[in-house]
């Protein structure tokens, strides 16, 4: 099992920046953050592989960054340029591939992911 737990999610006016992290209890190849508004399709945000590679939702390119500190085994989301669209629950997932075929979820993926965060609130006002 793999413990993950989100802080740094609140209230910002848009135009704003906010910085998610998340605290694992063991390291993951393969992480990633989703969000979902309400009545909505919970989406894929960003997502980070073990190599360094990464992928974004096509509205967060240019306004999110998705990082990790493996010596600390976080997560991290920056989001600047915060718009009221970006208004969701946020959660981190991750997911530990075997070593004999190591690659991860595209984005968005949720079935793949095998452990998740509570979630972090975020919203963002106008």
């Amino acid at each position: 099992q793999v413990r993950l737990v989100e802080s740094g999610g609140g209230s910002v006016q848009a135009g704003g920046s906010l910085r998610l992290s998340c605290a694992a209890s063991a390291n993951s190849y393969c992480m990633a953050w989703f969000r979902q508004a309400p009545g909505k399709e919970r989406e894929g945000v960003a997502s980070i592989e073990g190599d360094g590679n990464t992928s974004y939702l096509d509205s967060v390119k240019g306004r999110f960054t998705i990082s990790k500190d493996r010596g600390k085994n976080t997560l991290y989301l920056q989001m600047n340029s915060l718009k009221p669209e970006d208004s969701a629950m946020y959660y981190c997932a991750a997911h530990k591939p075997p070593w004999y075929d190591v690659r991860c979820p595209i984005l968005g993926l949720k079935s793949a992911y095998d452990y998740w965060g509570q979630g972090a609130q975020v919203t963002v006002s106008s």
